[in-house]
């Protein structure tokens, strides 16, 4: 165990040293609703703030950031909202936390790039409500040690802006033909890029309207009569940044092909491919071998910051920033916030005075509002979820529920295997790498160096990655996961309040741990779930699986460990409402993508088969990162309906 209680007088903590505030003990197969998720830490009557006669325009049920964004477009365009979180606090996984005093943590979601330009532009989330990004350069580190057969402690940093030359060099340390690849590579991921960049802002294309019985039907329906849907849809736009037949070709491959097939094309050095892998594997259990490992590389270098392209910086203030400036933003045009407002179920009635072009799209029922856990009814023309789509459908209705058992059963076995586990830690000293020693100041506080900034990888061969995939799979945690350092007070001061431990050297590290599978397999690891033995099982992960593997390229790094918060598959279900964890709200996978997300019954847009019911979430078309993509363009959806701007 890391001892560490002499500092406990200096600093306070909520939680035990080295465990999250998690206690129940439940097998994933006998969770119930009740049990799966934590209730609302504090919660209310919701009949003493909320006037259950109102009928609201819009309920959104979830404040984590695609909520808060649909909230501000719906609002914006005049509608009433009212957003309801079961938690005490806004953000979703996209939240800044003070787990331990005088320390703020981004607890979950931990770096922004995926957030959409448009979004910010259209909100004025930087002008107006205070949103800053920190890029970070170098944006990556990844040190060998220095017994390293192979590497003898050279390490690998990519470069930003002014600075990318030095990428060159640093690439040039294990191959020079690697240096001339990584220009052309970088060009074959913008090409792709840049054709998916409409997808991203638009529900997926519509072709309801053509007649694909025969080649002169389609070509007719193709015409651009004011009547067709065609006439806006986003596919002209696609198909304009389509340069040449090798550009359809390229998407072809990207979308399909193992991430290793695409990097053993353009690099030799392991060192390199390894690096860039890591983006390939981020919230699956696909190793880079696996078909679809590519998308799951490209969807991760989608965004941008700052105008960068496919770069990721630190939010200022955490990730929960993002969230903060997004219900500004919702609250000033009127949406009404409430957190410890936890919904027990979705209500519907029959719709029978619809008109039956209406009952097509939505089938014979309509959402009829909420019922809040308190037993208070509201109800609202229109209910968005931002949860996922298991939760939404399975278990905020009743037995009695709309759906067709076909869709309930597409909902039940969509894939949800993740494997994220989330390490944030308050350390008492920088991490010294033994290949980039730290520099110190005069009091003998190491000093924030190029190596503290970005994201720090600890791999660097190909089958290390390989490996850790195949043992989760297996329901083995990784022996040695895939882990992400990042260290937000490198470049944050913001994020410590305690100014006298800051001045000491203390900082906040995060760690995201890859290849930790919810469901464990109990004969070969003497344990049913994460919290067995009181949490030990959970424990000797963090500290003989994680810290152990830092320690051998930064020694003495578990010593520096004061105080750490651990989050299991399953305390990232309970506390943040992911179903088995999953921070996309289900796998970014080629079956549920596009016109499948989340299933096939929804193609790729947000309205369900239940009329007035949306989804608005992570769950739903593009996919999971804090983007809000989902969000804005499930509220445009419904602004289109209505016919507002």
């Amino acid at each position: 165990m890391l001892a560490r209680c002499h500092l406990r007088s200096q600093l306070s903590h909520t939680h035990p040293f080295w465990l999250s505030s998690f206690h129940h003990h439940a097998t994933a197969s006998s969770l119930t609703r009740e049990t799966r998720y934590n209730p609302s830490p504090h919660p209310i009557a919701t009949s003493e703030i909320l006037s259950s006669s109102k009928k609201r325009d819009i309920i959104i049920i979830g404040a984590g950031h695609n909520g808060l964004t649909a909230a501000s477009y719906l609002s914006k365009a005049g509608l009433d909202v009212l957003v309801l979180e079961r938690r005490d606090k806004i953000g979703g996984a996209a939240v800044t936390e003070e787990i331990f005093e005088g320390f703020q943590f981004s607890r979950a979601s931990y770096l922004a790039g995926l957030l959409r330009p448009k979004i910010i532009e259209e909100l004025q989330l930087k002008e107006k409500y205070g949103l800053e990004f920190l890029v970070r350069n170098p944006s990556s580190f990844t040190p060998t040690r220095l017994d390293d057969p192979l590497y003898a402690g050279k390490h690998l940093m990519f470069w930003n802006g002014a600075d990318a030359s030095n990428t060159y060099a640093s690439i040039g340390q294990f191959s020079e033909k690697d240096v001339s690849a990584i220009d052309e590579y970088e060009a074959y991921l913008e090409e792709i890029r840049e054709l998916l960049q409409p997808f991203l802002d638009n529900q997926c294309p519509d072709f309801s309207d053509i007649d694909f019985s025969s080649l002169l039907s389609m070509a007719t329906s193709f015409t651009m009569s004011k009547k067709s849907k065609m006439k806006d849809n986003p596919i002209w736009e696609i198909f304009g940044k389509v340069k040449s037949q090798q550009t359809i070709v390229n998407f072809i491959e990207l979308m399909t092909s193992p991430a290793s097939k695409i990097l053993n094309r353009y690099f030799e050095s392991d060192i390199l491919k390894t690096t860039l892998a890591t983006d390939a594997v981020i919230g699956s259990t696909l190793s880079p071998s696996d078909v679809g490992s590519a998308y799951v590389l490209l969807h991760h270098v989608m965004g941008e910051s700052e105008g960068m392209k496919g770069v990721w910086s630190y939010a200022k203030g955490g990730m929960g920033a993002i969230s903060k400036a997004l219900a500004q933003c919702a609250t000033d045009h009127g949406t009404q916030i409430v957190c410890n407002a936890e919904v027990d179920e979705i209500l519907f009635e029959t719709a029978s005075k619809r008109k039956k072009k209406d009952k097509d799209k939505g089938g014979q029922y309509k959402v009829k509002g909420v019922r809040m856990r308190d037993g208070t009814e509201i109800a609202a023309e229109y209910v968005l979820s931002n949860c996922t789509p298991y939760h939404t459908f399975r278990e905020l209705f009743s037995a009695q529920h709309p759906f067709s058992e076909r869709f309930m059963q597409d909902v039940e076995h969509q894939d949800y295997q993740c494997g994220a586990f989330k390490i944030n830690m308050v350390v008492d000293k920088l991490p010294n790498f033994e290949c980039v020693p730290n520099e110190f100041d005069e009091n003998g506080v190491a000093k924030v160096g190029a190596q503290h900034k970005g994201t720090i990888h600890f791999e660097s061969r190909m089958q290390e990655l390989e490996d850790a995939a195949f043992q989760s799979k297996q329901g083995i945690p990784a022996k040695r996961p895939i882990i992400e350092m990042t260290i937000p007070s490198s470049l944050d001061e913001s994020v410590i309040t305690n100014k006298s431990l800051q001045q000491k050297g203390y900082h906040v590290v995060q760690l995201f741990v890859q290849h930790a599978p919810y469901d464990l397999n109990a004969e070969k690891c003497g344990a049913a779930d994460w919290d067995a033995e009181d949490g030990e099982f959970k424990k000797r992960f963090v500290e003989r699986n994680v810290f152990a593997i830092i320690d051998e390229f930064a020694p003495g790094f578990s010593q520096s460990v004061v105080q750490y918060d651990a989050l299991s598959p399953r305390d990232l279900e309970k506390i943040f409402g992911l179903y088995k964890g999953n921070i996309f709200h289900g796998a970014i996978s080629l079956d549920q993508i596009g016109w499948n997300r989340p299933i096939k019954d929804i193609m790729g847009t947000y309205r369900t088969p239940l009329h007035g019911l949306y989804l608005c979430g992570s769950g739903a078309h593009p996919g999971g990162g804090v983007m809000g993509a989902p969000g804005r363009n499930c509220a445009n959806q419904i602004k289109a309906e209505l016919k507002l701007k």
